[in-house]
């Protein structure tokens, strides 16, 4: 069968897999999407609810972009079509939501060929949710499909990942991405950036385009980095209350902050290594002989332990000053 563009760049194949599988009337009931996240799960998942309720499809896997259907599908907004996922980022999906949506996949879809459920984030889910949804998952509801999106298929329960389809979604090379941005009107210079900044990743890359506010916001985080290196005891302590307040910032920070260390863990095991932060390179450079490879990687074990125990509502600002009282002083 020849592909269709669903306009999922750098996952054609995934595309190709799933409109095959609605040309020969094979669609699975249950499919998982992984991949990190601003990969493009959501986007590839509502490209493949337009496809299987679109009033008009051009040809079999297709659909038109332009009817009903398809107009509100893409708004997430659809009659026929649940979006379910946890409050915010870091969140929790509880096994009440779970239950409240399994009702509804009990009836017959209003007006289109299948009702759609995508579950976003699932690794989100607790397990009772998990465990609660496994039912629904065994006994699909004849025209229902079921989508789920996580990080990765180890983050959920085997018994839900055996009962459904698995697409891995990868982050593209850099130079296809920056060859994408090009194409979204970014200059040769922000689209390199942008495209090591995403690290492969379109979605992510077009959502710092589109929202100048997250690059305001990295750069405001690494310039204080570069502040608390040289700063005293004192001054940390300051400055950890000062952030403290404002958790959602404070994980994109620390989240932030973990992409600055590992390039300069990267640096110091190797010079000719890429980097992510290509705006911060000088200072990366600088940094790397000074602290050393073992200095660097506490400094990421450090970081990647902060942000799960922040998801877990440990107290912010101990973490951040714990955090920023073992980093190493420097002029």
């Amino acid at each position: 069968m020849t592909g269709i563009d669903w306009s999922v760049a750098g996952h054609e194949w995934a595309a190709r897999l799933l409109q095959g599988h609605l040309a020969t009337g094979e669609t699975r009931h249950a499919y998982l999407l992984t991949g990190p996240p601003g990969v493009g799960r959501r986007t590839l998942a509502l490209r493949f609810a337009q496809a299987l309720n679109c009033l008009q499809p051009p040809a079999p896997g297709g659909f038109c972009g332009q009817c009903r259907v398809c107009r509100q599908t893409e708004a997430m907004q659809h009659s026929d079509l649940t979006v379910l996922q946890a409050e915010k980022e870091g969140g929790i999906l509880k096994v009440e939501q779970i239950r409240d949506v399994q009702h509804s996949l009990s009836l017959l879809p209003y007006e289109a060929h299948y009702r759609v459920a995508l579950f976003l984030r699932f690794n989100e889910a607790n397990p009772n949710a998990q465990n609660a949804l496994l039912k629904t998952l065994e006994e699909a509801p004849q025209r229902v499909v079921l989508l789920l999106t996580a990080d990765s298929a180890e983050s959920l329960l085997p018994t839900i990942v055996s009962r459904c389809e698995v697409l891995r979604l990868r982050p593209m090379a850099l130079a296809r991405l920056e060859s994408e941005l090009g194409q979204h009107g970014l200059s040769s210079e922000n689209a390199r950036l942008l495209a090591h900044l995403a690290g492969g990743r379109l979605g992510y890359a077009l959502r710092l385009k589109e929202d100048p506010t997250l690059q305001q916001l990295r750069q405001s985080y690494l310039d204080d980095l570069r502040i608390m290196l040289g700063a005293s005891r004192r001054e940390r302590f300051t400055y950890a209350e000062s952030i403290a307040r404002d958790r959602e910032s404070l994980r994109l920070g620390f989240q932030i902050w973990l992409s600055f260390w590992r390039d300069v863990m990267l640096r110091s095991a190797n010079p000719a290594l890429p980097v992510v932060n290509l705006d911060f390179e000088a200072d990366i450079n600088t940094l790397a002989p000074r602290i050393g490879l073992t200095e660097a990687r506490k400094r990421v074990t450090a970081l990647e332990k902060s942000i799960t125990r922040l998801d877990g509502n440990l107290n912010a600002r101990l973490l951040i000053e714990v955090l920023l009282l073992d980093w190493p002083h420097l002029s």
